[in-house]
């Protein structure tokens, strides 16, 4: 099959230190709720990795939107679509996935590039990365020295306004770990997306008439 090579190796890196790291937040995090419950690591040595996992993601996530903001590669997340296209792109991704995929119909979006996102991953990426995620981490951070940061606490509500966020957006990130998968197994083959992002390269499926002209096998 046509492959081409949409995950550059800072992305890559990226993306593994992230799951990695989550799944190691999320494991820490049930630990700290749920202390007298559970006995995998003492409630001290939770809260030490819980920390200094956070703050590796903190630094790993300025790491990927300085990469996106100072090269090229920003326009992934933001294509030049109008407002209308965009729209209309959705409705047939949300088709897709709401019944055609079931049908055995084509995907409607093909990958390349500068546009490996549909539009519905395109918009759900971009609240992730730049609303939800940050929001996690403020309020970790505040969390994390409640008397440096008691004059932001209360402005936003007290300690328990500022947790209540913290465990409802570990919650997303509880459901998200398991619907990210599955959704990136929906590719033809299933394997598409796991493999693309070990070595960059994707396969994707040849369009009616392309024959090898569709085939990118080095990096842009």
């Amino acid at each position: 099959m046509p492959r081409i090579y949409i995950h550059p190796l800072p992305v890559r890196i990226w993306h593994w230190i992230n799951a990695l790291g989550f799944v190691a937040l999320i494991l820490t995090g049930i630990q700290i709720r749920y202390a007298d419950r559970l006995g995998l690591v003492s409630f001290r040595n939770a809260v030490h990795l819980h920390n200094w996992i956070g703050f590796v993601l903190v630094a790993n996530f300025f790491i990927w939107f300085l990469f996106y903001v100072f090269s090229d590669k920003i326009r992934v997340y933001h294509p030049e679509l109008s407002p209308m296209k965009h729209f209309r792109g959705s409705l047939r991704q949300l088709q897709y996935y709401g019944y055609g995929i079931f049908r055995g119909d084509p995907n409607p979006h093909h990958v390349s590039a500068y546009h490996k996102f549909n539009p519905l991953q395109s918009t759900t990426y971009q609240i992730i990365m730049l609303l939800v995620v940050p929001l996690q981490f403020f309020t970790g951070l505040m969390l994390w020295d409640l008397e440096r940061f008691s004059a932001a606490v209360e402005f936003f509500g007290g300690v328990r306004v500022v947790d209540t966020v913290h465990v409802l957006c570990f919650i997303f990130f509880v459901g998200f770990i398991f619907i990210h998968p599955y959704l990136s197994s929906l590719a033809r083959p299933p394997s598409a997306h796991f493999k693309a992002m070990l070595t960059g390269y994707e396969e994707v499926e040849e369009e009616p008439g392309q024959g090898d002209a569709g085939r990118i096998d080095t990096p842009p």
